[in-house]
């Protein structure tokens, strides 16, 4: 992995993002910012599910007239977590409307492409406002709302070239040059660099990798990676994994949220838990003891193993609010449920703590290990209720210290 390039340090509330700080995952809300308890309701799950900084639409006037009682609401439940406003076309007349609404919010999100054009200059009035009450700005240009202006500007000088570039190139250059050019804009009109965001998306997932690349080469502002409009399910979750993970590893990114779009009966939560993951999986950040599981054969027709291993994962998700606090450390703890004796026992010791289960025609018992090496054999009925005591115990004795 490379080592990341030291970007500016930006503090969002109580947050760092940039400036070598780890990388911070991010969400957003899909209720309607007018409902009021429905917002709270959801900003606090995605909060305790792990989201550093929430997302919210402000559209209207009724979306920003209640944005202070969502701040007000959570604060009252002990939810701090930071809030941004996301705002499109009217966003300047709404911190006119309603200036209380920017004033609580930690980070104001702005789309060069939509902010909203004429002779009153919203995208001004909106980097005055921040800068007057020290607020973040993200500067977030996006695939499908690309300033038109630049985008023409940017055509006619490839128009005139002897031998023109694709129009392709042209299409990415006018979103790197929209991001760059509206950031020093914003801090020619007062907002310092240690306050300012950027972002570049794209749909398609080399062209993102791309684009992130030469933004990075071009530029110290910290930067918020996504891939927008992702898609649903596994489609969602691959191409924000594979797109996010090459640019991970290259040291790029300081602020990343995984754009997934969620069936009817899918939680919101999903895409604060597939971030974090990918953050674990690249060994970039620990946030919850991870399970390693096999993914079955012929030796393991019983099913008990996998569902031993979905119950514990998501027993060990759900203790994390408490444990993290209780047992510092314990978010980078291992544990393996295996299928059967090709693996198991091997994968167990590596753990810090594993079983091996029996596979077909394998004998009845199942030996735990803690730390390489062997403590205990389950039998019977109560495996996994036995096996979940036992992670328990491990958790209280190793980091309870």
């Amino acid at each position: 992995m490379r080592s990341r390039p030291l970007t500016r340090a930006v503090k969002v509330g109580p947050v760092t993002v940039g400036g070598g700080a780890p990388v911070v995952v991010q969400s957003m809300t899909n209720t309607d910012t007018a409902d009021v308890a429905g917002t709270v309701a959801q900003v606090e799950q995605l909060w305790r599910a792990g989201s550093e900084l929430v997302r919210l639409t402000v559209n209207s006037l009724e979306a920003a007239r209640a944005v202070p009682a969502i701040r007000e609401q959570l604060d009252a439940r002990g939810c701090s977590v930071p809030l941004i406003g996301d705002f499109h076309f009217n966003g300047h007349k709404l911190l006119k409307e309603v200036p209380e609404c920017g004033i609580v919010l930690a980070k104001l999100r702005i789309n060069p492409g939509n902010v909203g054009h004429g002779s009153a200059d919203p995208f001004a009035q909106m980097i005055e406002f921040a800068a007057r009450h020290a607020k973040v700005v993200r500067i977030g240009v996006n695939w499908g709302s690309l300033d038109q202006k630049v985008l023409a500007r940017l055509m006619d000088e490839n128009n005139a070239r002897p031998q023109p570039l694709p129009n392709a190139e042209i299409m990415q250059e006018a979103l790197l040059t929209s991001a760059l050019e509206s950031a020093q804009r914003a801090e020619a009109l007062g907002l310092g660099a240690d306050r300012i965001i950027l972002s570049c998306k794209l749909s398609g997932v080399q062209d993102l990798v791309r684009a992130y690349r030469e933004l990075a080469r071009r530029c110290d502002y910290a930067l918020h990676l996504g891939l927008t409009e992702a898609g649903v399910g596994s489609k969602g979750i691959v191409a924000s994994t594979a797109a996010l993970a090459i640019l991970l590893q290259e040291g790029i990114g300081d602020t990343i949220r995984v754009s997934l779009t969620p069936r009817p009966d899918e939680p919101r939560t999903l895409e604060v838990q597939v971030a974090q993951e990918i953050l674990q999986t690249l060994g970039l950040r620990a946030f919850t003891p991870l399970v390693t599981a096999c993914p079955g054969c012929g030796r393991t027709t019983s099913t008990v193993f996998q569902a031993l291993a979905a119950q514990i994962q998501t027993w060990l998700r759900e203790q994390m609010p408490v444990w993290k606090l209780r047992y510092p450390g314990v978010e980078a703890m291992s544990v393996a449920v295996m299928g059967c004796v090709v693996n198991g026992p091997g994968e167990s010791k590596h753990a810090n703590i594993g079983i091996s289960l029996p596979g077909s025609n394998e004998t009845p018992v199942a030996p735990v290990y803690e730390d390489g090496v062997k403590t205990v054999t389950l039998k019977g009925e109560h495996i996994a209720e036995a096996f979940q005591a036992l992670v328990e115990q491990y958790v209280k004795r190793t980091y309870g210290k």
